[in-house]
């Protein structure tokens, strides 16, 4: 599976593919529903100006999702391949996502639309 591949698919779980969705009570935005504090994370670690705002452009919360996952889903960082189902739980539970309990669930939901 290819990293694009994987983003579509969690488009598709996260908003339907509403790029201007808004969830979790006002704090997540765009079609990957971004807190600010992803957003923030991965501007910091990619040397951009994005706001949390900038989550409801399809192309540019892609690119947050990928400096996000270039800063925590790393070999370095896991000790191992990266695998889908890490990304993933990263995405849904932070950077420790991929070992938490409760992103278990997100990964069963993900794993239903591959």
């Amino acid at each position: 599976m290819t990293i694009l591949s994987l983003i579509l698919i969690l488009i598709q779980v996260e908003s339907s593919g509403n790029d201007l969705a808004v969830g979790d009570g006002g704090k997540a935005y765009g079609c990957l529903q971004m807190h600010a504090g992803y957003v923030q994370d991965a501007a910091e670690y990619a040397g951009e100006d994005w706001k949390h705002e900038d989550a409801f452009c399809r192309e540019t919360s892609i690119d947050i999702f990928l400096a996000y996952m270039a800063r925590y889903a790393t070999y370095e960082r896991l000790g191992r391949a990266v695998t889908a189902e890490d990304v993933a739980r990263i995405h849904n539970g932070g950077p420790n996502g991929w070992k938490k309990q409760s992103t278990e669930k997100y990964w069963k939901n993900v794993q239903t639309k591959l």
